[in-house]
C-alpha cells in the first residue's frame, strides 16, 4: 500500500472553505486552477448553483448513515477537485454529506492544480481526471482506497455516448448532468461505501435499517 507524505499534501480546505474560495474567485471574474477562460468561469458559476441545490437535497441512506457512524478506524478523505469541474460539483456535496455522518472521517478538499504531485499518483487512464477521493488512514496516511472521477454508471454513459456520436460535446455534458440528477447521489454513496466495506469488513455484517 502507498503511504502519502504530509509534505505531498498541499493546503487542504474544509468543504465550506472550498466553497468560499470558489465564490471569492468568481467575484474576481476567475475560476480555480491554472487555466483561465470565460468558459471555465461560466462552468464555475453553474456549479455553484448545482452545489447549492445538492447541499439542500442530497440524503444519505439510513443504512450508510448507520455504517458511517459505526466506523472503528479513523480516516482522512482527501478530494482533489476544481470549481469548474461538473463532475466535482455533483460528487463533492455527496461526499461532504457522507463525511458529516461520522466523527471518524475528516474531509479535506484540495485543488488539483495546486497538488500536482499528489494528483500524479492517482491518474485515470493517464489523465488528471477529477474529482478523485483518496481514503487514508488518518494516523499513518496509508492509502486504503480511492474513488472517482465518476461513478461507474456515469462513466458508462459517457463511453456509450462517445461510441454513438464519435465525440464528447456540450450535449453530452448536459445529458451527464441529467444522469446525475436522476441518480440522486445513490451510485456515489454505493461505490464509496463499497470501498469502506472492504476496509472495514465488519460493516458488511451490520443489519440493514
Amino acid at each position: 500500500m502507498t503511504t502519502i507524505n504530509k509534505e505531498s499534501i498541499g493546503q487542504g480546505y474544509s468543504y465550506q472553505e472550498y466553497r468560499a474560495k470558489i465564490a471569492d474567485l468568481l467575484l474576481e471574474g476567475k475560476s480555480s486552477g491554472n487555466e483561465q477562460s470565460e468558459a471555465l468561469t461560466h462552468y464555475s458559476q453553474l456549479n455553484v448553483t448545482r452545489m447549492n441545490r445538492l447541499d439542500k437535497t442530497i440524503v444519505i441512506s439510513k443504512e450508510y448513515t448507520q455504517q458511517l457512524q459505526s466506523l472503528k478506524g479513523t480516516y482522512l478523505w482527501l478530494v482533489l477537485a476544481e470549481g469548474w469541474c461538473g463532475d466535482a460539483a455533483q460528487i463533492l456535496p455527496v461526499i461532504h454529506k457522507m463525511a458529516m455522518q461520522s466523527e471518524a472521517v475528516e474531509l479535506q478538499v484540495l485543488f488539483r492544480d495546486e497538488n500536482e504531485d499528489l494528483m500524479n499518483l492517482f491518474l485515470t487512464n493517464g489523465t488528471k481526471s477529477i474529482p478523485k477521493l483518496i481514503i487514508l488512514d488518518k494516523i499513518t496516511l496509508e492509502v486504503l482506497g480511492d474513488f472517482g472521477p465518476r461513478p461507474q454508471g456515469a462513466t458508462q454513459f459517457m463511453q456509450d455516448y462517445k461510441a454513438t456520436h464519435g465525440q464528447i460535446d456540450e450535449k453530452a455534458k448536459a445529458d451527464l448532468q441529467l444522469w446525475y440528477f436522476h441518480d440522486k447521489g445513490l451510485s456515489i454513496q454505493n461505490e464509496i461505501m463499497e470501498r469502506m466495506q472492504s476496509i472495514e469488513p465488519a460493516l458488511l455484517q451490520m443489519p440493514q435499517v
